[in-house]
């Protein structure tokens, strides 16, 4: 979970600079790593309009990809997504908690094995 800290000025998408020691070592794990894939999923508050939220969302998740495409892990393990103000995490009720809805989620999975037919086994009788 990436504190609120860390989260994104309103109506930004850059990384500020606390974030980056977060996505630093997350880079260096998915270096060592080659297998998994990473979806980035960008969130914002309510404030604005779905027409801005949306693409600030993905702008959100794009540049968290870039981030860790530049620290060394490869282009083709991520996917990104933006959910514009659609999944707060919490109330958009105080500033606070909208610096905790101005955030990216990163999914890690292992990557599927491409499909095989499966080998015949002898079974035993």
């Amino acid at each position: 979970d990436i504190p609120a800290d860390i989260s994104f000025d309103t109506n930004r998408a850059d990384i500020k600079p606390n974030f980056r020691p977060v996505l630093d070592k997350f880079a260096g794990t998915l270096v060592e790593h080659p297998y998994t894939v990473v979806t980035i999923v960008g969130h914002t508050d309510n404030t604005g309009s779905d027409a801005i939220n949306n693409p600030l969302s993905e702008r959100r998740a794009a540049r968290t990809r870039d981030y860790l495409e530049a620290k060394g892990a490869a282009s083709n393990r991520f996917k990104i997504e933006g959910r514009g103000a659609r999944e707060p995490l919490v109330a958009n009720d105080n500033e606070i908690n909208r610096a905790k809805n101005r955030r990216v989620e990163i999914f890690v999975a292992e990557q599927q094995a491409t499909a095989q037919m499966p080998s015949q086994v002898p079974q035993q009788r």
